[in-house]
């Protein structure tokens, strides 16, 4: 599944998409960034609730296929453009990490 195929259902929104094709291979939740950095693989979806510029930092680290926001949770103007300027897909999702992990899970 790409980052592109979760946009599809409608229920993933982009406030970030520069690498739509980039292929998710695993799911990460996870909101401590430091256990993120040491836990999630490159290629996750990871979701969160965090949207301070750190997330960028991690994702990148990590080579998240993406950042999922869950509870409707967004970012500022500023961080949605640093994110588009590194090359980060961030995404939105309305409900809980729970169910954003369910809807990943039925998609892949």
């Amino acid at each position: 599944m790409t980052v592109n195929g979760l946009l599809e259902g409608g229920d993933f929104k982009a406030l970030s998409l520069v690498e739509g094709e980039r292929e998710i291979s695993g799911v990460y939740i996870g909101d401590l960034l430091s256990w993120v950095m040491g836990k999630a693989k490159s290629g996750d979806a990871w979701i969160t609730i965090m949207s301070n510029v750190n997330i960028l930092a991690v994702a990148a680290l990590t080579d998240c296929a993406c950042i999922i926001l869950s509870e409707g949770v967004t970012l500022t103007e500023e961080i949605t453009r640093t994110a588009k300027a590194k090359g980060i897909n961030v995404l939105t999702f309305s409900g809980s990490s729970y169910d954003a992990a369910v809807s990943l899970e039925k998609l892949l």
